[in-house]
């Protein structure tokens, strides 16, 4: 199986109501040099201020960015296109957050009409609770990018820490 941790950043809570700002992708390996990153057009006319600005964007910029469409096409394209083994595993910090964005972005927007990851996704802090047995423990020291808000920047550090969850133990196969 292939593994791909991805961030999403966001111009409010709500998805179908707020939109997509960017994302960010990295298919995990030991080299973690396989990244894809997406800006995508606002689907609407709601955000909010505070989310937005989190992604270092303005509005005006935001406006300006590739429609969903394109942006989708090409992350579904790439994801194929990396080597994929069987079916693409998506894995985020919070994939409570992070998935159902991609999902309903890949689902409404991709020309292919679905989603390469499927329907299920993995928690990097589940993970790492099962392994130290503790679930209240913070995984995030395992990081080796600084957390910056710029989604390749925290999918590569959530990848490494996925990684090192790997050497901790974790039986995942990197093909």
């Amino acid at each position: 199986m292939s593994y791909y941790v991805v961030d999403v950043e966001s111009d409010g809570p709500i998805i179908g109501v707020n939109s997509m700002v960017c994302f960010g992708a990295i298919k995990v390996d030991d080299k973690l040099d396989k990244t894809f990153y997406g800006q995508i057009k606002p689907i609407s006319q709601k955000w909010v201020l505070s989310a937005l600005s989190i992604s270092g964007f303005s509005r005006v910029e935001h406006l300006k960015f590739p429609e969903p469409v394109i942006t989708m096409d090409d992350f579904y394209k790439w994801v194929m296109d990396t080597n994929t083994q069987g079916s693409p595993i998506l894995i985020s910090d919070n994939n409570g957050y992070d998935a159902p964005w991609i999902n309903y972005y890949f689902l409404m927007y991709a020309p292919q009409g679905k989603n390469p990851f499927g329907w299920s996704s993995r928690r990097i802090g589940d993970l790492y609770g099962g392994i130290v047995k503790d679930v209240k423990q913070s995984w995030k020291h395992l990081r080796k990018t600084k957390h910056t808000h710029h989604p390749v920047d925290d999918a590569k550090g959530n990848a490494e820490a996925l990684l090192a969850l790997r050497d901790m133990g974790l039986k995942i196969d990197l093909r």
